[in-house]
C-alpha cells in the first residue's frame, strides 16, 4: 500500500498515511484531528548498480553519476 505525505493547514505539520491509491485524494485528518489538509507531491528515487559494488555518495551539489546519466 502506498504511503502519502499530507500537510495540515491548521498546525502546519506534515504527516504520512498509508492508504490505497483510490483513496489518495480523499479528505483526511491530521494526527491532531484537524481536517484542513492537503496531499503533498513527493518523489521516490531508486538507483541501482546491479549489486556489483556499493553506490558512492553524491558529491556535494551533484549526482552519484557525476551528471553523465539521465538521473538528474
Amino acid at each position: 500500500m502506498p504511503t502519502y505525505v499530507y500537510r495540515c493547514a491548521t498546525c502546519d505539520d506534515d504527516f504520512e498515511l498509508d492508504r490505497p491509491m483510490s483513496q489518495s485524494s480523499e479528505p483526511t485528518a491530521c494526527p491532531s484531528g484537524h481536517t484542513k489538509t492537503m496531499r503533498k507531491l513527493t518523489a521516490f528515487t531508486s538507483m541501482s548498480n546491479n549489486g556489483t559494488t556499493p553506490l558512492k555518495a553524491a558529491p556535494s551539489g551533484g549526482m552519484p553519476c557525476g551528471g553523465s546519466c539521465a538521473c538528474h
